[in-house]
């Protein structure tokens, strides 16, 4: 009999772990998952080295040949190491999915995510660095992102375009990627070796529509609470489904492209209130990745009811909700820029967490 997590993934939805550290490299618990619950690929973040790093003992003796060299060339090193060698264990998957999967992610450093040029420089550097052909470069999706994010892809890297939230910024993403293959195609680039993904955030979005939602305290509003999320996520797919059949897709199509895949992102449930499988079993479409925390991975595996599609066909309904909350007075646009100018600062936050870990540890 199929388990959940094999049954989502028959269903079309890729397992990504959104988490990483040497540790896991180490003990084969990243192996373990990959073999017993269908994880294909890994996302890191700011957040997630930052936690990795912290543990300390399973860098300590990379830091000890650190001591003395410059702090950022240091926490650059320990982070492209860990995921090069994650690149390394999931390569027989990146084979075997002629490129799709067995993919993992590395962000351009945070503070970047404002300045068009050196997010282009650092994203460079870092595929260079990495030097696997299944690494993806994270770049966050602001507005000084999106040519950032068409250079990378121009130059033939793979990129994951993370921090988005709204409807209007993912139809800017998706242009900026199909721009990209266009200028590849200019530079003589392979597109068939050229992926990306588009990562849609969720929860954030719940938490702050639901929090304006008890502020009004309405029965109405009651009722729209958890809501909001699947709604926009199910919507960001009707875009995905509408621009890569357009005329200008197919022809990068018949040039060997291949779809921008929407990524659920930010999928542990943050209100104890709902399902902890809500943002994984609810979010099932052909074509998708929906990167998990172990967290919830492990309740997908145990206990998820996975029942086919959950998102085509879902559009109106999707549609109504957004905009019964519009009609509530919570604006749409404000609630997304909000949570945009909130991811940078959380990531800006766990990398200066990040900096002074490896400071302590290359001082002692």
């Amino acid at each position: 009999m199929a388990t959940p997590t094999q049954k989502i993934s028959d269903a079309g939805v890729s397992i990504w772990l959104d988490d990483l550290s040497r540790e896991r490299l180490n003990n084969g618990s990243l192996e373990k998952l990959i073999e017993e619950k269908n994880v294909v690929g890994v996302t890191t973040n700011p957040s997630i080295f930052a936690a990795a790093l912290s543990k300390g003992e399973a860098y300590a003796a990379q830091f000890k040949e650190l001591a003395g060299t410059d702090l950022e060339e240091a926490v650059f090193a320990a982070t492209t190491d860990d995921v090069r060698a994650a690149c390394d264990l999931f390569i027989s998957i990146y084979k075997s999915s002629q490129g799709v999967d067995g993919r993992v992610s590395i962000e351009v450093d945070p503070r970047l995510a404002r300045n068009a040029d050196e997010t282009a420089v650092m994203a460079k550097k870092l595929a260079e660095t990495v030097n696997r052909d299944n690494v993806m470069i994270k770049i966050p999706a602001t507005v000084e992102g999106m040519a950032p994010i068409t250079k990378t892809l121009a130059e033939g890297i793979s990129v994951n375009v993370t921090l988005i939230f709204s409807l209007e910024r993912y139809r800017e993403v998706i242009n900026a990627y199909m721009i990209g293959l266009e200028q590849a195609l200019e530079n003589g680039k392979d597109l068939s070796k050229i992926h990306s993904v588009a990562s849609f955030f969720v929860s954030r979005v719940d938490s702050e529509i639901d929090a304006r939602l008890d502020a009004l305290g309405t029965e109405e509003a009651k009722a729209l609470k958890g809501k909001a999320a699947l709604a926009n996520a199910r919507l960001a797919y009707q875009v995905y489904e509408e621009e890569f059949s357009s005329e200008r897709w197919e022809r990068l199509e018949a040039a060997g492209a291949h779809k921008q895949r929407p990524l659920w992102a930010s999928t542990g449930v943050k209100d104890p209130a709902y399902p902890d499988t809500l943002y994984t079993t609810e979010l099932v479409a052909p074509n998708t990745v929906n990167t998990m925390p172990e967290a919830t991975l492990d309740a997908l595996a145990a206990h998820g009811e996975v029942t086919g599609d959950t998102v085509t066909g879902t559009y109106e309904e999707s549609e109504e909700i957004l905009n019964k909350i519009e009609q509530l007075g919570i604006s749409y646009n404000e609630v997304v820029e909000k949570l945009e100018n909130e991811g940078l600062e959380k990531f800006d936050a766990s990398w200066e967490e990040l900096l002074a870990t490896v400071r302590t540890a290359l001082e002692a």
